[in-house]
């Protein structure tokens, strides 16, 4: 996962969501794969099983559509690996699988995308968790019931259909009547904004981010 100035350029870096620090898992001897949560669902980690299966380097190294993961039991909270779909310590399922970015606002995975997995390549021996070079970058959507990736949920990346308040920062729209505004749009410029938008909000410069400007009418 800055501070929003007030509307109507409100937010000074939006990138959706709760984004904690990446972390590495621990680095395998010789060249390594990890995988680190940017952000999601910390309870989706706490309820899985230590017993998940241990993923080799070519697994780790060659997600794609389709596939499970689950936390690292090694390297909590924000580690994860690749486990089978029918293992007790599965907690996602990969929507999209793409090429990684040293630009965090530069990753934008599909709508319900509930955490995003950043695969790193470590090269040595050093056990360091910190290094490596972002390889992949993994969108998945929770095996459970709960999906805060999803339009309006409160959650995930901003997307359209989103809900959020006048400093741009993402909520529920459950509890956004009266004082929240709907995301119509993501757009480079206010004038793309489509009809019924209110309130045009201008972010701040972010190298990568595929949009300045969330067209956003009153609830």
């Amino acid at each position: 996962m800055a501070t929003p100035s007030p509307t109507p350029q409100p937010p000074a870096r939006r990138q959706g969501g709760c984004l904690p620090a990446l972390l590495i898992l621990a680095v395998l001897l010789g060249l390594g794969y990890g995988a680190s949560r940017i952000f999601g669902d910390s309870d989706a980690s706490s309820s899985s099983s230590s017993s998940s299966s241990s993923a080799g380097n070519d697994k780790e190294a060659s997600w794609n559509v389709g596939d499970c993961g689950g936390p690292d039991p090694d390297d909590r909270p924000d580690g994860y690996r690749a486990v089978d779909c029918g293992d007790s310590g599965a907690t996602f399922k990969a929507l999209a699988v793409m090429e990684a970015s040293i630009l965090p606002d530069a990753i934008q995975c599909p709508a319900g995308t509930d955490l995003i997995i950043q695969v790193k390549i470590t090269f040595g021996s050093s056990g360091s968790k910190s290094g490596g070079l972002p390889s992949k970058t993994v969108c998945g959507r929770n095996l459970s019931a709960s999906h805060p990736g999803d339009a309006g949920a409160g959650g995930g990346q901003l997307v359209k259909g989103d809900c959020i308040t006048d400093t741009a920062q993402e909520i529920a729209c459950a509890s956004a009547a009266g004082s929240g505004y709907k995301v119509l749009d993501l757009v480079k410029d206010a004038k793309s904004c489509p009809s019924g938008t209110t309130e045009p909000m201008r972010l701040t410069l972010a190298i990568g981010r595929p949009y300045d400007v969330i067209c956003a009418a009153k609830v």
